[in-house]
């Protein structure tokens, strides 16, 4: 196949990739694209981490400043969230390397997710919550 069958029909694309590289008929493989998807899985990694940090943060701010309107289901999605990061980061722990940074990228997404959730517009500039209050479950916001 070639590089247009990866454009076209990416499962059979990605079905036949696999059974040459399996029967090691590495002349035939689409080297190039393969790349290109190995590097589009790391990245999907990344995204989910961002995303699913960018989704705690907002439910820890929510919880912190709007003490009357606090739900069982903003608690439940706050320990949801850290499970799937402590699966997420187990399954790929090269990517703890850099925690600060991704919180410090998704914090102003997750402040205005919250704005947008609660009206409120007063949210501190910089994350006021701590690496490990973040990750902890006994940490909740006062």
């Amino acid at each position: 196949m070639n590089s247009a069958t990866h454009d076209n029909d990416f499962y059979a694309w990605t079905q036949e990739q696999a059974h040459l590289l399996r029967t090691e008929q590495l002349h035939q493989i689409d080297w190039q694209n393969i790349a290109e998807e190995i590097e589009d899985m790391g990245r999907y990694e990344k995204r989910q981490l961002e995303s699913r940090l960018e989704v705690l943060i907002m439910h820890l701010l929510k919880w912190q400043f709007q003490p009357n309107l606090r739900s069982r289901s903003w608690q439940l999605t706050i320990k949801e969230q850290r499970l799937r990061l402590e699966k997420l980061l187990q399954e790929n722990p090269s990517l703890q390397s850099n925690l600060s940074e991704v919180i410090e990228k998704v914090y102003p997404l997750a402040t205005l997710s919250a704005e947008r959730e609660t009206g409120l517009s007063s949210f501190p500039e910089t994350c006021p919550y701590i690496l490990t209050e973040i990750f902890s479950p006994e940490f909740i916001p006062n």
